[in-house]
């Protein structure tokens, strides 16, 4: 276990000097001595890859992620510590075949794995059209080509692209093959070698009416050149198992000592996929997120704002929790209260902040300041980040101002790794780990206890400007969440 030094309580006592004085060196001065106390980020992440597995929304994996968390938090000490349900509809694989020939009586078996919300059983077989990058513009070429085929299209941009190619999610990808009339579609990892990579391919979190499967980096390769030389027929079998779960939210308060109902977010989601223990995505963030509120709770933090330590059951499925926290905040009235979401996903040893918006670059660049007083490996170069699915999307689309870790690192190897039957625990970086708790734990409270927030809750026309300037748009259209005209 890593140890809190006492700089990092020496700068927080130095932040909370500067916003509150005179009562925060008095409250510091009685409790500094109790305020260090062991990181359990690494150990509790370790503990439930070995204990739990894969933590699938609606498994009964997820069902024990979601009471390994809420145990966690008490444990902790903290005593608001609480499940939110939400109900949702839920997916897990079933079998698969798949088969690639020159023609049906010569089929050979295909390694390849299901995308989430392929259809309950699919049986189809069809001549491969081989659609490049598989966005829009290499479909315009040919509108029919399509048409009634299983498409082959790679997951990221090929490197003979036009220059500027814009990529897409693999969901978005999948749209646009059924918006084209495709009966199925292949997708080639990007990762090297043969690794196969999961994940949802509908935009929605609900089933979508062809099947998607994805296929390894060196085979896909290989097909494309095949299909040059001669057309090939796939043959995809699969059965799924979807249906109406309730999943839960663990959320972790600490009330607000002036402006109770005001509110900090600090999220990461708990669910992973299922081909492995899933400790990047998003163990990393959401066991980082627990510990930075057994921070505050062994520190007895007390800011002027409330905050909310989230654990997000259902992120990997469409972002469903954080879609059923702020759709709750909707209907009780409360989503103005909400000031900033900061979000945790995948995110380790951050060397610098992120928002959305750049009213709050000073202030952050403030707390990045007192940071490296500390530890010169913090650069303090804010960043205005602006981006989709992770579960900052629902809150930023209502104009909640977004943000969290900026200059993360994972090396190449363990990005090889996402949604990938090898994401385990051997890829976590204790020390990043560490530093991800240290630092963000340092902006949360920086957030929650300054005098005043300079970012506001942006208006509609704001939001669109925002997502317009950002280039996100095109991939909204295509989810159906562009609201705008």
């Amino acid at each position: 276990m890593e140890i809190l030094d006492d700089s990092v309580i020496g700068s927080l006592v130095r932040m909370r000097i500067c916003t509150r004085k005179t009562r925060v060196e008095k409250y510091f001065r009685i409790h500094q001595q109790q305020c260090i106390e062991h990181s359990q980020a690494y150990s509790t992440l370790q503990d439930a890859t070995q204990t739990i597995g894969h933590r699938l929304t609606g498994s009964e994996n997820g069902k024990k992620a979601e009471q390994y968390a809420c145990n966690l938090l008490k444990f902790y000490g903290i005593k608001d510590v609480k499940f939110q349900p939400f109900q949702a509809e839920s997916w897990s694989r079933g079998t698969i075949s798949v088969q690639i020939g020159s023609d049906e009586n010569h089929l050979q078996p295909f390694k390849a794995v299901t995308l989430a919300h392929s259809p309950i059983q699919a049986n189809v077989t069809g001549e491969i059209v081989d659609m490049g990058n598989g966005v829009e513009s290499d479909y315009l070429k040919n509108p029919n080509i399509a048409k009634g085929k299983i498409v082959l299209a790679y997951l990221g941009i090929l490197p003979n692209s036009a220059p500027n190619t814009k990529n897409l999610h693999r969901s978005e990808k999948t749209a646009i093959a059924i918006k084209y009339g495709a009966k199925g579609i292949i997708l080639i990892n990007g990762a090297p070698g043969s690794i196969l990579l999961t994940g949802t391919a509908s935009v929605t979190g609900k089933l979508i009416s062809i099947p998607a499967i994805c296929i390894g980096h060196k085979a896909g390769l290989a097909l494309k050149q095949t299909i040059l030389e001669h057309p090939q027929i796939a043959s995809i079998q699969m059965t799924n198992n979807a249906g109406t779960i309730t999943a839960r939210n663990v959320i972790a308060t600490f009330k607000g000592s002036k402006f109770p109902k005001e509110k900090i977010v600090v999220g990461g989601h708990l669910d992973s996929w299922d081909l492995a223990t899933g400790a990047i995505d998003n163990g990393i963030g959401s066991f980082a997120v627990m510990d930075m509120a057994r921070t505050f709770q062994q520190l007895k933090l007390h800011p002027e704002r409330t905050v909310e330590f989230v654990l997000f059951m259902g992120e990997e499925e469409g972002l469903l929790g954080s879609r059923a926290y702020v759709k709750k905040a909707i209907k009780n009235k409360d989503i103005d209260n909400i000031r900033y979401m900061l979000n945790y996903d995948m995110t380790n040893d951050p060397r610098s902040f992120s928002s959305s918006i750049p009213t709050t670059k000073e202030f952050f660049q403030y707390i990045g300041a007192t940071i490296q007083s500390f530890d010169t490996s913090f650069h303090n170069k804010f960043q205005l980040e602006v981006g989709l699915h992770s579960d900052h999307e629902p809150f930023m689309l209502v104009g909640i101002p977004t943000g969290g870790g900026a200059e993360a690192h994972l090396d190449r190897s363990v990005l090889d790794c996402y949604h990938a039957d090898c994401d385990v625990f051997d890829l976590v970086d204790r020390k990043g780990l560490l530093n991800t708790v240290r630092f963000s734990t340092m902006l949360t409270y920086g957030l929650a206890d300054a005098p005043n927030i300079s970012a506001k809750r942006q208006s509609d026309e704001e939001i669109k400007s925002l997502l317009m300037a950002n280039n996100l748009e095109e991939p909204l259209r295509i989810s159906g969440d562009w609201r705008w005209k």
